[in-house]
């Protein structure tokens, strides 16, 4: 893992780290290293400068120089290489045996214990002669299953008590992993009526569909309500899906309600141009599933500035009419709060009161203070 000139710090850690003390156990493997015939030969020359050194003088001039000055040939030109044999024997009083440390030497039991069934009043020789031989068994057996040393006692450590759980800290949670497999049924079955409903959804994006094609879409979307998931609908298609065919739109956003790509759809219902079937879809929907209430906020907003941008004054009155019943519609059946929409509301009403409709929601939101 380390290039030539990190294995030469390295092995120069190794000797010098102990170079205050009398033993270094790590001579056996610099010894081993300096005879490795795979090593580099300005490895093996490095390893035998620094177990031929004999005092810190030597130690000093070897550290003086950098690893890259050791990795050339010319450094090792007068040098005299020991054998193994010598320098084994010159570092022998260096090896260190490990000591076995037994804290509980102490506290053993002998393995030598008084037969418990011979007495010292006992004077029948045949009862000697039977706990003689129990006797030697007991023995026997005793040597067999324990050393000679004695029986020591097992180190037995209690576990150390659990901290208390501090408020706010995470604990660790134990779950049950024995779940079941779930079969999916639907797997390898007949995907043609999917490919029907598909194509019925892409012409309806293009065009309106005839009543019976309608019906067998939401006729199909009611039985297998996940095939909403796959008939190529997506949040780019929706307006036109919206202007051809509302019935077909509500009933395919009220199945994609639970959908991660539902804030996308309510994105583009807010910002797409108002018309009667924008509206159609959104009363609809009201009614049909619970919508945000941000989404109906917005989307109301959105009516009420493109009434104020129209310049045709027929077109923004039969817009300014349908908003004005379309909010009349909200408000008698409990969708919206009215207290968070009053204000804009009533200037909506006070620029447009010539008109009948505007008139009278102005009087519905009077009467609801």
């Amino acid at each position: 893992m380390l290039r030539p000139a990190e294995r030469l710090i390295a092995f120069a850690i190794l000797h010098q780290g102990y170079s205050s003390q009398l033993e270094n156990p790590f001579v056996p493997v610099l010894i081993k290293a300096a005879f490795e015939e795979t090593s580099a030969k300005q490895e093996r020359a490095f390893l035998q400068l620094l177990l031929n050194s004999t005092n810190e003088d030597n130690n000093r001039e070897i550290l003086r120089h950098s690893a890259a000055y050791y990795l050339e040939e010319s450094a090792y030109v007068s040098q005299v290489f020991l054998p193994r044999e010598q320098l084994e024997e010159r570092y022998s009083c260096n090896v260190v045996e490990p000591q076995p440390c037994d804290n509980f030497r102490a506290a053993t039991v002998s393995c030598a214990i008084p037969d418990p069934d011979v007495t010292e009043s006992c004077t029948d020789s045949s009862e000697i002669s039977l706990a003689q031989s129990n006797r030697d068994d007991a023995v026997t057996s005793l040597l067999q299953q324990t050393p000679l040393r004695g029986m020591g006692p097992p180190w037995i450590r209690p576990l150390p008590p659990r901290l208390e759980i501090l408020e706010g800290e995470l604990q660790w949670l134990n779950l049950d992993n024995n779940h079941e497999l779930l079969w999916d049924g639907s797997m390898c079955a007949d995907t043609s009526r999917g490919d029907a409903v598909r194509d019925l959804v892409g012409k309806a994006c293009k065009g309106p569909l005839p009543p019976a094609q309608q019906e067998q879409v939401l006729v199909e979307l009611a039985n297998h309500w996940k095939l909403v998931y796959h008939c190529g609908m997506t949040p780019q298609k929706l307006p036109a899906l919206v202007e051809h065919n509302p019935l077909i739109a509500v009933d395919v956003l009220s199945k994609l309600i639970n959908s991660p790509d539902m804030d996308a759809y309510f994105d583009v219902l807010v910002h797409m141009e108002m018309s009667l079937h924008s509206m159609e879809v959104v009363n609809r929907l009201t009614t049909a599933v619970d919508l945000p209430p941000g989404f109906i906020h917005d989307y109301i907003s959105n009516c009420i500035q493109s009434c104020q941008n129209i310049k045709d004054k027929y077109m923004q009155n039969r817009l300014v009419r349908l908003v004005c019943v379309f909010l009349q519609s909200l408000i008698r059946n409990k969708i919206i709060n009215v207290e968070d929409l009053v204000i804009e509301v009533q200037a909506f009403c006070i620029a447009f009161s010539r008109i009948r409709e505007a008139a009278g929601l102005f009087r519905l939101l009077k009467s609801l203070e």
